[in-house]
């Protein structure tokens, strides 16, 4: 076997990633050089407008703009972060006392609009709250990370150097959702009860965790070594069966494969749909119409 191709890559340190970014899983047909990028949504953006990696991890949101903009990304089948949501929307009880009922006409402040976490969570409030999502008036702090995207009309900016959680101990804003940000501070406070337990209902009723991140990788590259595609699916499922044993769940939270992230694939497009996310209709086909190429699929990887 030849040399192998040097892939400039970038993926947050979880379990299931560790042994590839720490290198005692490899393939011979590919060296993955990874670059450190905190917090790793920054590596989305210059990924989806400029594929300035050959290898990345990709909010499922930031992906499926990409494709609707026909961005040369191809998605690989690999599930790398998933969270069931409900805990990620919050209130601050030292100003009022905030529950679902509150939330029409209230003002709810989010990263982006665009983010996965607050998709998910407007997801969530319509399907299993009847809360709809232009109900509300959304207050954001940042771009989405399509330049070609306009937020709906029932979005707003905060105020020029306003901060999403300032805004949120001050009073300025009803509630916000926060992903790995979570804040762990006294008066900060779930607007939905025992989020926990709502959680376990959600997931009993659908039967998925909602995903977050997937990898992606650039068409120019795949093109030009087509065999990277499928050694860099194969590193990503091998990690995760490195720590399957000690964490079973990761089966279930992670899927692998075309049909297994097929539903919960459908379910993401749909909210996205809904909310105004997409420039288009796309279905779990057309994302992975690259892929299936490049792995010489028919149903399944």
């Amino acid at each position: 076997m030849g040399t192998p191709v040097r892939l400039r890559s970038v993926l947050k340190r979880y379990p299931h990633t560790a042994p590839l970014l720490d290198g005692w899983i490899t393939d011979p047909r590919v060296q993955l050089d990874f670059e450190s990028v905190e917090p790793i949504f920054r590596a989305f953006k210059p990924m989806a407008q400029q594929q300035i990696y050959d290898v990345s991890e990709m909010a499922i949101v930031t992906y499926l703009q990409a494709r609707g903009y026909d961005k040369p990304l191809v998605l690989l089948p690999n599930v790398v972060a998933s969270r069931l949501q409900q805990k990620c929307l919050v209130y601050n009880s030292r100003h009022r006392r905030m529950t679902l009922a509150d939330l029409p006409g209230a003002r709810v402040g989010v990263r982006a609009y665009t983010q996965t976490t607050g998709m998910w969570v407007r997801a969530i409030l319509a399907g299993t709250y009847g809360i709809a999502t232009d109900s509300i008036n959304w207050v954001t702090f940042e771009d989405g990370h399509l330049a070609e995207y306009n937020d709906p009309p029932f979005v707003t900016r905060g105020p020029e150097g306003s901060n999403l959680l300032q805004m949120l101990r001050d009073g300025l804003i009803d509630a916000a959702i926060f992903g790995n940000d979570l804040p762990r501070e006294d008066g900060i406070e779930p607007v939905i009860p025992n989020p926990s337990d709502a959680d376990r209902a959600w997931y009993e009723a659908n039967r998925f965790v909602p995903i977050n991140h997937v990898v992606v990788m650039k068409l120019e590259t795949a093109e030009a070594h087509p065999e990277s595609v499928a050694a860099v699916h194969a590193l990503l499922k091998r990690g995760k069966a490195a720590v399957a044993a000690a964490t079973p769940e990761i089966a279930d939270a992670l899927p692998d494969g075309i049909e297994a992230m097929r539903r919960p694939l459908e379910a993401t497009l749909a909210a996205c749909a809904e909310q105004q996310l997409l420039p288009r209709p796309l279905s779990v086909d057309d994302l992975f119409v690259h892929t299936r190429t490049f792995l010489s699929l028919q149903t399944e990887s």
